[in-house]
């Protein structure tokens, strides 16, 4: 492969916004057409970093619309369309504070936990609710999918699509059918991508990852 075309993402699996990046080079099927190397980076303090041809990239959702402009095969991450397109962004920058708040709730107990599911609890529904807006005939199929997926979607799906697992360690519901039908249906269809399948992790690691994360930061707050 020409030396033009190398890329290294630096990052880890068990952070959602490595996860995003590493997503959309997968959609944009890139791993045929540049090597790439997914591996925790010891020199940055900050993951995860896409290096292009010798240039680092930092922030994860930078990365993925330099992807996007660098790369035009595969789906178009973002919409051509202006006003679609901010609206993509705008929600795709709310889930940061989706994920922080979910963050609260793994790091907490007791009222301090009761307070922090509260407030997830509440941005997940106003997710719900814009997601509605951009959807009004209902989340795309898998077929559809595969033919245009937006940062929007990578965005839902490294952050939340990890929900059953966070239950499995918090007993908590936070998105189910019932509640978020529109976000559990996004996650169901896009894991359903082949090039998403391939390297989504099993419950069960992420199960453990999130206790033992639970614990150390439990442990810590208590010393």
């Amino acid at each position: 492969m020409a030396k033009q075309n190398m890329v290294i993402l630096y990052g880890t699996w068990t952070i959602p916004y490595v996860k995003r990046v590493e997503l959309t080079l997968k959609v944009k099927d890139l791993r045929n057409k540049s090597p790439m190397l997914l591996k925790l980076n010891p020199i940055h303090k900050k993951v995860p970093v896409l290096v292009h041809n010798g240039k680092a990239i930092t922030e994860s959702l930078v990365i993925i619309e330099y992807i996007d402009e660098t790369w035009k095969t595969g789906p178009r991450i973002l919409p051509q369309d202006p006003y679609k397109r901010s609206q993509i962004r705008i929600w795709a920058s709310y889930i940061q504070q989706v994920n922080e708040a979910m963050v609260m709730v793994l790091k907490t107990i007791g009222e301090a936990q009761e307070n922090a599911i509260k407030e997830v609890s509440e941005k997940v529904k106003l997710l719900e609710a814009g997601l509605k807006g951009l959807f009004p005939d209902g989340i795309p199929s898998v077929d559809e999918y595969s033919k245009n997926v937006t940062l929007l979607d990578l965005v839902i799906l490294a952050n939340l699509g990890g929900y059953e697992a966070q239950e499995g360690v918090l007993g908590v519901k936070i998105i189910d059918s019932e509640k978020t039908p529109l976000i559990v249906s996004c996650i169901t269809a896009l894991i359903e991508l082949p090039a998403v399948k391939e390297s989504w992790m099993p419950d069960e690691k992420v199960v453990a990852f999130l206790k033992f994360f639970r614990e150390n930061a439990l442990n810590s707050a208590a010393a």
